[in-house]
């Protein structure tokens, strides 16, 4: 069955002009209701500048927020993916104790402010868990060659405790709602497969690797990729707890030049090229599984 295509109707045009009128408004009420004098020739530099030392442009406070935001919301989601689908086993499998232990995360994460749970979980988790693991002595220990490495990847040595304590902060905040997502997707796939599989001898593991989670993926990508922009969105909230990333280093910028919407509208815009490519992957991979059914 062929979608409709859409047609462009009057009302349509009427939206279009009403943006384009509330877009002059508010420029209109900056320039000269405020008085604001912005200078958009001074953000480059905050984007990238040339190295002293070595004279070739290297990644500036804007930029190198961007690239930790961007790690940050990776290892966020990966841990969250791992959590929610763990967890999501949990809520709906036989054991009533580990049913329990998956609906109690559930409810606590998801009715507290985003905000409480970054303190908790950041000032617990440097506090009382990562000094027991000695992460930061690890650190200390490796060569500069392997902290090289870890910094491409994570963060430098003076920032990585930090950063640690961020990913596993999103990580398990978002993964509330990703635990939801998968239970939904593994209780609608209808009682008569589990059965069939069940007949057939095929052990639990077996059953959820070949026959429930990829049918739970498919029905479930469109939903996890809105979460997986979320984790993009919400790794901002960690600039309160001083982590380097896009939102923190926009603070640094505007404190120190005064230029607030010419910053602000920038890093939105570096917070959309993260967010629509996401989309635009997930959209593909939904077309791709489309056509393999």
């Amino acid at each position: 069955m062929t979608a409709k295509k859409a047609k462009f109707r009057a009302i349509d045009v009427v939206i279009i002009l009403l943006c384009i009128a509330v877009g002059v408004y508010v420029y209109y009420r900056i320039k000269y209701g405020l008085e604001y004098k912005g200078n958009w020739s001074a953000i480059p530099q905050f984007l990238l500048h040339r190295s002293k030392e070595t004279g070739r442009l290297v990644p500036n406070y804007l930029l190198q927020g961007l690239i930790t935001t961007l790690k940050l919301s990776v290892w966020a989601t990966i841990l969250a993916t791992i959590v929610g689908i763990i967890i999501g086993l949990f809520r709906t499998g036989k054991n009533q104790f580990l049913r329990m232990v998956g609906r109690t995360y559930v409810e606590l994460i998801r009715n507290l402010p985003p905000l409480v749970v970054i303190f908790i979980f950041y000032f617990f988790i440097v506090d009382q868990i990562l000094p027991l693991l000695g992460v930061e002595e690890f650190i200390r220990s490796r060569s500069e060659e392997a902290q090289a490495i870890l910094a491409i990847f994570f963060a430098e040595k003076s920032l990585f405790v930090q950063f640690i304590s961020g990913v596993i902060a999103v990580a398990f905040f978002e993964g509330a709602y990703i635990t939801e997502v998968i239970r939904a997707g593994i209780e609608s796939i209808e009682r008569g497969q589990i059965e069939a599989a069940y007949s057939l001898g095929l052990s639990w593991l077996d059953e959820m690797r070949f026959i429930i989670m990829p049918q739970v993926i498919k029905r479930v990508l469109p939903t996890l990729a809105n979460e997986f922009i979320n984790t993009i969105k919400y790794s901002s909230i960690t600039s309160i707890v001083s982590i380097q990333e896009l939102t923190f280093m926009g603070r640094q910028v505007v404190v120190a030049t005064r230029y607030l919407f010419e910053t602000w509208i920038t890093v939105s815009a570096m917070y959309m090229v993260l967010t629509l490519s996401l989309s635009l992957v997930a959209g593909q991979l939904e077309k791709k599984m489309r056509r393999s059914d």
